[in-house]
């Protein structure tokens, strides 16, 4: 079944939707560019409806069935395959990533956050490596207009990684606060130090609270975007080359590419943001100074 399914998954990939066009060019950012399918405006807010907000709301669904198929539904004393792997990831985020960046008293509070951003991230970053009819451009099917195959990672995009990030942000410092009151939490923002480096020391640790921000919302965005690209990028070029010739090693370097993204990328990174999450909320809740 699994061969079957990267097979198939290749030949798609062989066939990007911008290779349709005689008279196009072949780019895979066109790939990540947002339109709105739905204009929603309030004000100055826009609220449309793109494509990565599709697959947050497909992600969000999957994620809840997931959650509740795997780790609700009908639990046994002796588990199945379903089960297990319910428990493994339960154990995974309990272990892994709750228990080592919180401190105990904390994890009955903070441990659903974690584990469930460990899961949708994930979640997001597997849909964005299978293809589905959700795109911008049509194929036309015995009259019909129907969206094209595609892949596509919410999570490749900076506003869903940084709305994300933004979430721990203000989560780490909201508890932080709530656990030490505030004097007691910024005054550990600052070691001990003569009185003339208080000043300087004290902007580097602000600037080192909002560079947690930037490096937990890029380095998701850039892992993710990174791989799509390679991956469109090497099925491209028997396109933009025009040369079919080059389609075995083209499909072959696509295809690792891949492979590497979906057997190691796409939980890795959804690890690395999980457990970072926890040590911030962790290490606000107990200042190390």
């Amino acid at each position: 079944m699994k061969r079957i399914f990267f097979g198939l998954t290749t030949l798609l990939l062989l066939f990007p939707s911008q290779a349709f066009a005689a008279e196009e060019d072949f780019d895979p950012a066109v790939e990540f560019e947002q339109h709105a399918w739905i204009p929603i405006h309030i004000g100055p807010l826009d609220l449309s409806v793109t494509k990565a907000v599709a697959y947050l709301l497909l992600g969000t669904v999957v994620t809840i069935l997931l959650g509740l198929g795997l780790m609700r539904w009908r639990l046994k004393v002796e588990p199945d395959e379903r089960q297990t792997v319910g428990e493994m990831v339960y154990d995974i985020a309990q272990t892994q990533i709750a228990e080592q960046g919180l401190p105990a008293k904390a994890i009955g509070r903070w441990f659903p956050y974690v584990a469930t951003l460990f899961l949708f991230i994930w979640t997001l970053n597997i849909l964005g490596f299978i293809p589905l009819p959700l795109s911008d451009e049509t194929v036309t099917v015995f009259g019909v207009e129907l969206p094209t195959l595609g892949i596509y990672a919410a999570t490749s995009s900076l506003s869903v990684t940084l709305a994300l990030a933004l979430m721990t942000f203000v989560f780490t410092h909201v508890e932080g606060i709530r656990a030490n009151g505030p004097i007691r939490y910024f005054k550990s923002w600052i070691p001990e130090v003569p009185k003339g480096l208080v000043v300087p020391i004290a902007v580097l640790e602000v600037l080192g609270q909002f560079m947690r921000l930037i490096s937990l919302s890029v380095r998701l965005f850039a892992n993710m975007l990174a791989g799509h690209i390679l991956i469109l990028t090497f099925i491209g070029l028997i396109f933009v080359l025009g040369n079919i010739a080059l389609a075995p090693i083209s499909v072959a370097v696509g295809t690792i590419f891949y492979l590497f993204e979906v057997v190691i990328v796409v939980s890795i990174q959804a690890y690395i943001f999980a457990a970072l999450s926890a040590i911030y909320i962790g290490s606000a809740i107990e200042p190390e100074h």
